[in-house]
This record gives C-alpha cells, structure tokens and sequence, in this order.
C-alpha cells in the first residue's frame, strides 16, 4: 500500500505536477495519421489535460495549437483551413502551424496587431502511422531506434483506443504478466492457423500448443525484473515439463509504453497516454518481421469494437462491458467475448478513475509493478533535480536502445536463458527489413548462419 500522496505523485499529469513534467520530456501520441485524413484535417485533440487543435495545413505541415483562439477564446477545432494555417471563425484571425499570427482582418488596415499575437505551439511528427507531439521544453529529444519506428511503413500498423481511466492503471496491466492466466482464459482452445491479428490465440513459439492452453493450464510463472537502459526486462516462465518451459519475454519502455511479442511473427509497442488524469488512449505500432502487416485485416477487426472518430469501444461501462454469465460459465473467464482488450479494459475501468492505490495488497506476482513504480518516483525525482531520465535521447545516441527482444515460447528448462535470445536474433536476421539485434543480447548469442 502507500499513501495518497505517493499515489498522487505517480499518477496526476497536469503542467504543474511533478509527473507531468517529466511525461512533457518526452514525445506523445497525440493522434493516428488516419485521424487526419480526408478533406478537413482538423481534430480536437486534449492532452496531459492541455486542450489542443491538431492540423495540416495545404502544404502538408502539421500544427499543434492551443484549441482556443487568443483573441476572445472561440474553439478553432471549427476553423477554417485556408492561406498557409487555422482561421478562426469568430473574426477571421489566422494562425500557422507554429502558432504565429498571420492575419487579423477585423482590424483597420494596416495594423500589425498579428506581428506580436503567437498562439501556443507544440513541435509534431509522422513517425510509423502516428502523430507524435512535444509538449516539453527546449529541443525535442531524439526518438530511439526501436523496431516500430525503423520498420518499412509496410511492415507496421498502428491503432488506439481509448479508456475511462488513469494512465497508470491502464499501463500496470501490460506490465503484469500473471493476469493473462486468468483475465484471459478461454476454456477451448481454437484453430491457430486462424489467429492473424489475436494476441492469445496462436501457438507458441517452437511448438504446436495454443498459448490459451498454456496460459490456462500453467498460471503461476515464475517472473523475474531486470532493470535496463529502456526501462524494464520482464521474463515469466512456465514450467511444462521437466524438459520444457514456456518463456514470454516482454518489456516495460520508460515512461509509458510496453513491448510485447504478438505472435511469432509479430510485436505490439504500446503507449498509454493521459488525455487527463482520468482519461487515456492506448496507442499501438504492430511490427512484423516477416510478411507485410495486412493493414485492412488488422484494421477491420479492430473496428469490430472500436467506434469512430474517437476510437471508443462498443462494449463498455454502460453495457457491462457485454457480460454473459452463461459464457462466463463456459466459455471465457470474464464472459465479457473473445477481444482481449476488453477484459483490460474492464480491469482497470473498474478500479475507478485513478485507483486507490492506498487500499491494494501487492504480492509476489506483482514484482513488475512494484519495480516499475519505484523507477517511476525515481526518475520524477530527477526531473526535480534538473536531472535529465532515461530515455530522453539526443541524435548521438538514440541508437543506443534498439528492439528491445520479445520473444513466446517453448525452450528448454535448462538453458531457456540463451534459447530467448537465439530465438529473437534469429527472427531477426531472417526479416526482410534490416531488423538491428539489440546491443543488450547480442553479446550473449552464438553466431546463427543464413540458413538459421
């Protein structure tokens, strides 16, 4: 347990708050370049509780603005794109996309009122189908060399969603690898040649057992932490046999991100960014290292839950999330249907807006969440030190972090702490994008030939 004043420093975003300041040393999702699309790329956009309007203008700049106008406060998510920028449509003052004034046609002719009225302003970028923003001061830190953001175009997928919680609740639940054996328990097991685009329902590496079978029948792994320059390394083992254990390697990347393996052929990299304190969006880059990513797939089945424009899911608070006590009996551990996401989402939408933290008992389980709260309050304290925290990259070594190694699979029980490695290196090198083996393994792996 801690006290509310601990749970407060790790949780709440805005400007002011410790936290918010380190979140603002960082670069955030703030939307899909699909938001964008069409013939009005204009959208409301609030985040770390900031109230922002997201464009591009007719040159294909993107502007990040304060959403309400500097004159007499209109909202210009309703302007007007035209001449280089965002025309309120109150009076006509015209803004670019960095926030300077260009024209105020209500005035006499002549004034140079605009020459002094700037618009706040934030730097943004395309990078692997999302829209990155920074809300920081001074240069903008250098994004790492992580799969997701040096994979082709045509080997990635990005997508969000959004949840009616904290931020940090939303995050833990990525970051704790003994749910999945309950949260997500199917009772059969399904063909897993069908489980393009599914998280938990192909086979796992090296084998032909379904992962919902080995995640039902095997729920107490053992789980180790190590810290690393990115944030956390989480291993969960699961004991097959005396010969065999089941190894998941999965990753914790600072502030608020994780990195998990899909699939064999397959990485999510997902971000949990506050829109405020008790509100956030899921953000997702899906990388593979194999075949082209079918982007229609992957989009249609999302859609299936997921509404738009806001990307809010169909089953939710309001309906009970679509729970079936008969499918709760037979079928699935929730009986709340087959998309996992909406069993995270029910976990932590339940706790309520920003969790008690006050009241939980944490148990040996939990190890990954207790390790990464302490990182946490150790790099905000370096924030208010004036200290720079990690991750926070310049162009000189932003190639320091690469990967980072996931890896699902069947290994030896002997020997399982190599067998991840070999397996992740060799995924790489058969990639048909130049896919980098992560300076942190690759002193640790035999040399794999071509034909390995």
């Amino acid at each position: 347990m801690m006290s509310q004043e601990q749970n407060d420093l790790i949780t709440r975003t805005g400007a002011s708050e410790p936290c918010g300041k380190l979140m603002r040393m960082y670069w955030q999702p703030a939307a899909l370049v699909d938001e964008l699309e069409g013939d009005r790329p204009v959208r409301p956009v609030r985040l770390l509780g900031e109230n922002l309007v997201l464009f591009r203008d007719e040159r294909g700049r993107y502007g990040l603005i304060d959403r309400h106008c500097a004159h007499r406060g209109a909202d210009l998510a309703f302007g007007r794109l035209e001449h280089g920028g965002l025309r309120c449509a109150f009076h006509g003052w015209l803004f670019d996309a960095s926030g300077q004034c260009l024209e105020t046609p209500a005035e006499p002719r002549g004034s140079q009122l605009c020459a002094n009225i700037r618009q706040r302003a934030y730097p943004v970028v395309e990078r692997s189908g999302i829209l990155w923003a920074y809300l920081g001061e001074g240069q903008p830190p250098a994004f790492p060399e992580i799969d997701g953001f040096i994979a082709p175009d045509s080997h990635t997928f990005a997508f969000k969603g959004r949840m009616a919680c904290n931020w940090l609740q939303a995050l833990e639940v990525g970051i704790d690898p003994a749910h999945a054996s309950y949260l997500h328990r199917f009772f059969e097991d399904e063909d897993t040649s069908a489980a393009y685009g599914r998280q938990f329902r192909g086979a796992s590496a090296g084998s032909e057992l379904p992962m919902t079978k080995i995640l039902r029948e095997h729920d107490r792994p053992i789980i180790n932490v190590e810290h690393t320059e990115y944030g956390l390394r989480l291993i969960a083992l699961r004991e097959i046999d005396a010969a065999r254990t089941h190894v998941r390697v999965t990753n914790q990347l600072f502030p608020h991100g994780f990195v998990i393996p899909m699939s064999t052929e397959m990485t999510i990299t997902q971000w949990h960014v506050p829109v405020d304190d008790e509100n956030c969006y899921w953000y997702a880059i899906f990388t593979s290292y194999a075949a082209p990513v079918d982007k229609k797939k992957m989009r249609d089945q999302r859609l299936e839950l997921y509404t738009l424009p806001d990307y809010v899911s169909r089953k939710n608070k309001a309906n009970d999330y679509g729970f079936d006590s008969q499918e709760q009996r037979t079928s699935t551990y929730t009986g709340m249907g087959s998309d996992i996401n909406v069993h995270d989402q029910w976990a932590v939408e339940s706790m309520g807006a920003i969790q008690d933290r006050t009241r939980e008992h944490l148990g040996q389980s939990d190890k990954a969440i207790v390790q990464y709260r302490r990182l946490l309050r150790q790099e905000i304290e370096k924030v208010s030190r004036g200290e720079t925290p990690i991750l926070v990259l310049d162009e000189g070594n932003a190639r320091s972090i690469q990967g980072p190694a996931t890896m699902d699979g069947i290994g030896p029980t002997q020997g399982w702490e190599t067998f991840w490695m070999e397996v992740d290196v060799k995924r790489r090198r058969g990639a048909p994008w130049a896919a980098p083996v992560p300076n942190d393994i690759a002193p640790h792996v035999r040399h794999l030939t071509a034909a390995e």
